[in-house]
């Protein structure tokens, strides 16, 4: 059994790397995004963004160099990251499920790292693990691994019930969407119940990574504990392969489209950028654009659609 737990980690753990790798970079090459232009940018001059300026207005604001400030972006993107307060504000009803789920999600991921690093310490230093230090690892991990696993298990459960029974909602739930969440309720549901019913000689959290890292073949799994380990890392493996893949996005969305303001400038990569972009021949369906794949930007964008006429 631990031969199949150990294959399903390691392999979840390089098809997660990878996707996500992948996914991210296909974000980074796609072409500019048409900006959103709205002011104020998290990382403008606080001073600026007090009465919704930015460095535009600035006399010759071309010829200064603006100052990023990063602590400005990073008092919105974090806690945007952590409580979802975009969400909150705009539709609470589905905060209230769609927040427990995914704080559970980010308890959980933290769990991983704690029981990682006690691990790791109690191969390069048992005594380490075996006093006070070990004890608070172990308290800090065993109290975040249950608190995440009922916070995501409760948001799958609240995210499901809402999908199936919310009216406006339903007009855009996919077999897929209920599937992903019956997989996270599965998933979650097994591993806690293998994690709860272990017998005392079972082995614990950290000697099951510790067997993964050092490949500790005799290592015996409980049957219902290697299930729900499987499962979760198939899950881990699947997230990246699909839209749950969205935490990736949400980067270069806000990033790339929301708070971009790049200057273009003559001789600049925006502006080498936008020309070969205007040379490329959309081939939309939407007939008054007029993308019949043989025009390109540059043709579209100075014809009038309906005049067939030069602007």
């Amino acid at each position: 059994m631990s031969v199949v737990v150990y294959v399903a980690l390691w392999a979840g753990a390089a098809v997660f790397a990878v996707a996500t790798a992948a996914r991210a970079w296909m974000y980074a090459r796609t072409p500019i995004h048409l900006r959103w232009e709205l002011y104020p940018v998290p990382h403008e001059d606080p001073e600026k963004v007090k009465h919704g300026g930015s460095y535009f207005e600035d006399k010759d604001w071309w010829t200064h160099k603006h100052r990023y400030n990063l602590a400005g972006e990073l008092r919105v993107m974090v806690p945007e990251m952590l409580f979802l307060n975009a969400l909150r504000e705009h539709n609470r009803k589905l905060w209230y499920r769609s927040f427990p789920f995914h704080f559970g999600l980010y308890m959980l991921a933290g769990t991983c790292g704690l029981v990682l690093a006690a691990a790791l310490a109690s191969l390069a230093s048992p005594a380490l693990v075996a006093g006070p230090v070990g004890t608070t690892l172990q308290w800090v991990y065993a109290l975040s691994g249950v608190a995440g696993m009922l916070l995501a298990l409760f948001g799958a459960l609240g995210l499901l019930h809402r999908r199936l029974t919310d009216a406006d909602l339903k007009t855009y739930t996919t077999a897929g969407d209920i599937f992903n969440l019956l997989f996270f309720v599965a998933a979650f549901g097994v591993l806690t119940a293998g994690v709860l019913l272990r017998a005392p000689g079972d082995p614990s959290l950290v000697a099951l990574v510790r067997g993964v890292l050092t490949f500790d073949w005799a290592l015996q799994v409980p049957g219902l504990l290697a299930a729900g380990i499987v499962l979760c890392a198939l899950l881990a493996a699947y997230i990246p392969l699909t839209h749950m893949a969205h935490f990736v996005g949400k980067y270069f969305t806000y990033h790339s489209v929301r708070w971009n303001d790049q200057v273009n400038l003559r001789g600049s990569t925006i502006e080498a950028k936008l020309a070969e972009y205007l040379t490329y021949r959309p081939t939309w369906s939407a007939a008054h654009v007029g993308a019949d794949g043989t025009r390109t930007w540059a043709d579209i964008a100075t014809t009038n659609p309906w005049e067939g006429a030069k602007k």
